[in-house]
């Protein structure tokens, strides 16, 4: 990694285990895959060029892989861990390099589109936006997607269970970083920094003088979604988050306790093989280059 960026502790220790990041975090619903694509203005493009930033292990990238359109994917992942995954998954037009959202090595409108996966809210910074402007073509589109579960959902969100409800309390109440999640919802001001009170002035105090790189208001879509999980691998999914994954000895200890007895709770649904059935939204979020 390139010495200029270093990532977060909380990222760098939080998703230390990779593998069990690829293991346990959820893939998207294809219902969201193909909004999102649309969303984007690349559905039936053949051999589109597309940027995904913090490709991570390749949750997404998979799915992009796997499109019949035969997109040419650059996946930037800055995570050592994560990007050797990613390699190991040998996925068809797909190039992984070390990079991260304000200095990708990808030439000047590239790319057809932008992807940011369960990550934007790491790097929702004004050099981001300048970089991600950079990379893109002409009125091109840059989307953003995130798998929230019910126990990681913002504030202001209505949770589907009690029990989501109570770990989703429990989960705020250990977020002490000050790093900003999604469920923060701060990721985007970003965007709305670039707004002008009067159409004719120039941003200075934030932008040094730039003109607004994306267009506003932001398109949005939210779809819900349920998957049934078995105790043990809902407990590992929690623990891809990576406020928890860091919690050693007794904060871990009586982050399970919690959770064992949270699972107590008379919502929570079950099936014949004693597998729970977990709430959540896919949320998409897309915005043109100007």
């Amino acid at each position: 990694m390139s010495a200029e960026y270093q990532l977060p502790k909380a990222a760098s220790e939080g998703f230390a285990d990779a593998s069990a990041y690829d293991a346990y975090r959820p893939s998207y619903p294809p219902k969201a895959v193909d909004a999102l694509i649309r969303h984007l203005h690349i559905t039936d493009c053949a051999n589109a060029n597309i940027v995904e930033i913090a490709s991570g292990t390749g949750k997404f990238t998979e799915l992009l892989a796997k499109r019949p359109e035969s997109y040419n994917i650059h996946a930037v992942e800055p995570h050592e861990g994560m990007r050797a995954q990613l390699v190991a998954k040998d996925l068809k037009n797909v190039s992984v390099t070390d990079g991260y959202a304000a200095k990708m090595p990808v030439e000047d409108g590239w790319a057809d589109a932008c992807i940011a996966a369960q990550s934007f809210h790491w790097f929702a910074t004004h050099d981001a936006l300048k970089e991600i402007h950079r990379i893109l073509k002409q009125n091109a589109v840059f989307g953003m997607i995130w798998n929230i579960e019910d126990y990681n959902k913002p504030k202001s969100w209505k949770s589907a269970t009690s029990w989501g409800q109570k770990l989703n309390d429990w989960i705020w109440s250990i977020a002490m970083d000050g790093l900003p999640r999604f469920r923060n919802e701060q990721w985007q001001g970003v965007f709305e920094r670039q707004q002008k009170s009067n159409p004719l002035q120039i941003i200075r105090d934030t932008f040094g003088g730039d003109l607004p790189r994306f267009s506003l208001p932001l398109g949005e879509e939210r779809i819900e979604w349920t998957v049934w999980l078995s105790e043990e691998a809902l407990w590992g999914r929690i623990n891809t988050l990576s406020q928890v994954a860091v919690l050693q000895g007794e904060q871990k200890e009586a982050g399970y306790r919690l959770f064992k007895e949270t699972l107590q709770a008379e919502d929570v649904q079950r099936n014949e093989k004693g597998e729970i059935a977990l709430h959540g939204w896919t949320f998409l979020a897309w915005t043109d280059k100007i």
